[in-house]
């Protein structure tokens, strides 16, 4: 028989546990957030002509409160705090590229999700990070109410800030359901968005190479 993981609910935090992975996720949740925001998506419901009370939506209201909440809890992550506790000292002078990054955001205009991947590389300058801190920027940043423009200048910025390498290059590659789902409804576009510092701007080659790699599938 399957063994299911044991879920417990706790006023501010959920907890998952699954035993024969050993593994833990934690979501925090505040208190004040999802009471407010539980009572503003039940008046939603009625508007759109609903009936909240109804067996499918009961809970609704509060589990929506609670994703929104995990969907844009990238406004609670210093990502420049994020990078420099994982910096270390190192004379590697080539580009590190950690491409294929899943991003997940929601357009600020109309809150619906565009999801896409992110490809990020550095060209260190005495220092580097831990490759899954790059990762964590993404989130950081992804996770808040975003256009996918900004998303790309924050994420160069926060790099080349914080480990003052010798550039940054980053290009996200969307889909955005606001296309897809209304509006004009082309459902194959793709969105790229592309923002580089230092020698990635300087040097035409440098650029090209970082372009060369996203595109090759070497693994």
């Amino acid at each position: 028989m399957e063994k299911k993981p044991i879920k417990s609910e706790s006023g501010k935090k959920t907890v998952i546990l699954d035993d024969d992975e050993g593994y833990m996720r934690i979501d925090k949740f505040s208190a004040k957030a999802t009471k407010n925001l539980t009572e503003q998506y039940r008046k939603v419901l009625i508007n759109i002509g609903e009936d909240p009370c109804r067996e499918g939506l009961i809970d609704t209201p509060t589990r929506v409160a609670k994703a929104m909440q995990f969907l844009t809890h990238g406004y609670h992550v210093n990502a420049n705090e994020l990078l420099s506790s994982a910096m270390f000292k190192e004379e590697y002078q080539q580009m590190v590229l950690v491409k294929d990054i899943e991003l997940f955001s929601m357009c600020e205009h109309h809150m619906i999700p565009f999801f896409g991947k992110a490809h990020v590389a550095y060209i260190p300058n005495g220092y580097i990070t831990g490759l899954s801190k790059i990762a964590r920027v993404v989130d950081a940043f992804s996770r808040r109410l975003q256009v996918q423009e900004r998303l790309t200048m924050q994420i160069r910025d926060c790099i080349q800030n914080t480990l003052n390498p010798l550039g940054v290059a980053v290009v996200i590659e969307a889909h955005h359901l606001c296309m897809m789902m209304r509006g004009v409804q082309k459902q194959n576009s793709v969105t790229t968005t592309s923002a580089f510092t230092g020698v990635f701007l300087k040097d035409p080659r440098t650029r090209e190479e970082f372009i060369h790699l996203i595109g090759v599938e070497l693994h």
